[in-house]
């Protein structure tokens, strides 16, 4: 493996970095993890002790590489067209990342992430698929997530509708032991079980089961992916000089950063793997946003003049060689000289993925110990869980959603250009279906709000966020502003064996959420979209955009002279 790393930090930033490289090596933190001395964190084991099996799972999973190359060659003979991952959060981030990365090998089945209770979302990968051709997976840490629960119901209706289907062999799941995924597998006859080690949490889990059975049936060589890996856990077990060790090293630089008030961790990557960002945001939001701190990733953000951004950012560059990468290159240049931090990393392949997975896995526990967290728990997620069965139960009782606050996209602009301030983060929390012509309004709303406003932005979508961010807006810097947008989820969809309908569990969601931002004091703003949601969006950005007095030219401010004169 060429590891090659560049930074670009001013003198100042950089003796930052090294009083936290000299913190590290006088707290043997590099010994102590790879011991798993738990008071390295916290002084209760309790969610640590039993969190750190991703250590060594890159080893353990190498011995299974070529019997997942085994199973994926027997499910591409069997004729299947597509593979549907459903899970949530650390169950399908990875997934995503490798599936955006790599694409399918030829004669590969195409994989479909679906992370979402929008009913215009299911619907989308519905109608795409040959349900008598398809491999569904199930992919569940606890086993009891309602989303993938809710997926299931739907899809295992919809293959038992098909002719010409294979029942419960057209069903897999990755779970951990004794969960009750793992019994519904059992009663429905699936295919096969994949079980998981039960001490790796599930941000932490790409290097296992959960992201290694997906890559797989889409063709990608495991093994290599697990041999780069394998290196950077070799490498990052250098205890001097702490330069040397690629995760400590990026923690140092990340938490440092952070304490000295740059702690919106920017990721820019090339465009083949732009994915990455979405599997970085989750693992830095939730394993450090907590206790009134943490890192806050920002990723996919549109690219605006070096001069706009604040002076709260770390930019990381992930640069993949062969790549196009002129314009990054150069916009990175131009963020340097203007003063901002950047730290560079080049990648030589696709590959090379597995190596940076582990990384930024040993680079966020190290960065935890620094800020004074513990990087395995994740505290404030439960709270909006609990509030939607709430929500879910009054529905059950009133056939009625609770009433919530709602703003049109003029007073959505207002409310947010009064809270915007140097420092603050703007999340744009979107239950919607994504599309292209979704991704472009949204693109353009962050950068008016980055260019005009200087503030930094995050953009996710519902639910999948409250699996990934939503620990870092409870529970981390109160430096946010969430604007939540949601569209009218219609036509709507029901859920085979269920009460309510994916429309429904959607709404209850993103109230629910609403509700634990407001009891921890977060400024939040819910914007319905209405019948044309692109119309609405655009219309708030049109709002953050301010308008432009049209200077006269130099011939006409000069015959204003000259008539002026007479």
């Amino acid at each position: 493996m060429k590891l090659k790393t560049a930074q670009s930090f001013s003198p100042e930033l950089q003796r930052l970095v090294t009083a936290a490289h000299a913190q590290l090596t006088a707290s043997r933190a590099v010994e102590r993890l790879w011991a798993r001395d738990h008071r390295l964190w916290k002084e209760d084991p309790t969610d640590i002790t039993n969190r750190l099996g991703w250590l060594t799972i890159v080893g353990e999973m190498e011995a299974h590489a070529e019997e997942l190359h085994v199973f994926a060659n027997s499910v591409k003979n069997r004729g299947i067209r597509d593979v549907i991952l459903l899970g949530m959060g650390g169950s399908s981030l990875g997934p995503e990342v490798l599936r955006a990365s790599f694409a399918s090998s030829r004669g590969f089945p195409r994989l479909w992430v679906l992370d979402s209770t929008i009913p215009g979302r299911v619907r989308q990968t519905t109608e795409a698929i040959d349900p008598a051709r398809s491999l569904f997976i199930l992919a569940s840490k606890s086993g009891g997530t309602i989303e993938v629960l809710s997926l299931f119901g739907h899809f295992w209706e919809l293959v038992h509708q098909t002719p010409g289907h294979q029942g419960g062999e057209q069903f897999i799941a990755i779970t951990d032991p004794g969960t009750g995924l793992e019994k519904l597998a059992a009663e429905h006859r699936f295919g096969r079980v994949f079980t998981s080690p039960a001490d790796i949490g599930g941000r932490y889990s790409v290097l296992s089961y959960f992201g290694l059975v997906p890559a797989a049936l889409t063709g990608i060589d495991v093994a290599q992916l697990l041999a780069r890996a394998a290196m950077m856990v070799r490498i990052c077990q250098v205890q001097a000089p702490l330069a040397h060790n690629p995760g400590a090293d990026l923690g140092a630089a990340m938490a440092s950063l952070a304490q000295a008030g740059r702690n919106k961790v920017t990721i820019i990557t090339s465009p083949q793997i732009a994915a990455f960002g979405l599997w970085a945001e989750q693992l830095l939001a939730e394993s450090t946003g907590k206790e009134g701190t943490g890192l806050i990733p920002v990723a996919n953000e549109p690219s605006v003049s070096a001069k706009a951004y604040g002076q709260d950012r770390l930019f990381v560059y992930l640069r993949l060689k062969n790549d196009e990468n002129r314009r990054l290159d150069q916009q990175v240049a131009k963020l340097a000289r203007e003063g901002h931090p950047v730290l560079t990393v080049t990648l030589q392949d696709r590959y090379d993925l597995g190596a940076e997975f582990f990384r930024w896995e040993v680079a966020t526990a190290v960065a935890g110990h620094l800020l004074g967290i513990q990087p395995f728990d994740q505290p404030n997620v439960q709270e909006s869980k609990d509030n939607t069965a709430r929500v879910l139960k009054t529905v059950q009782s009133t056939g009625k959603l609770p009433k919530q606050t709602t703003v049109t996209p003029a007073k959505a602009a207002a409310q947010l250009k009064r809270h915007c301030r140097p420092g603050i983060y703007v999340a744009i929390l979107a239950y919607t279906t994504p599309s292209p012509k979704m991704e472009q309004a949204l693109r353009a709303l962050r950068r008016a709000l980055v260019s005009h406003h200087h503030v930094t932005t995050t953009a996710g979508y519902g639910p999948r966020y409250l699996h990934s961010t939503g620990q870092l807006h409870k529970g981390g810097p109160k430096s946010g502003i969430f604007l939540q947008l949601i569209d009218q989820m219609s036509p709507d969809l029901a859920i085979p064996g269920a009460v309510f309908t994916f429309g429904t569990l959607a709404r209850a969601q993103a109230a629910g959420d609403i509700q634990a931002l407001h009891a921890h004091g977060q400024e939040a703003i819910v914007m319905p979209l209405g019948k044309n949601p692109f119309v609405a969006i655009q219309a708030l950005t049109k709002s953050l955009t301010p308008r432009t007095k049209v200077r006269p030219s130099t011939s006409t401010r000069s015959k204003t002279r000259g008539s002026s004169q007479k």
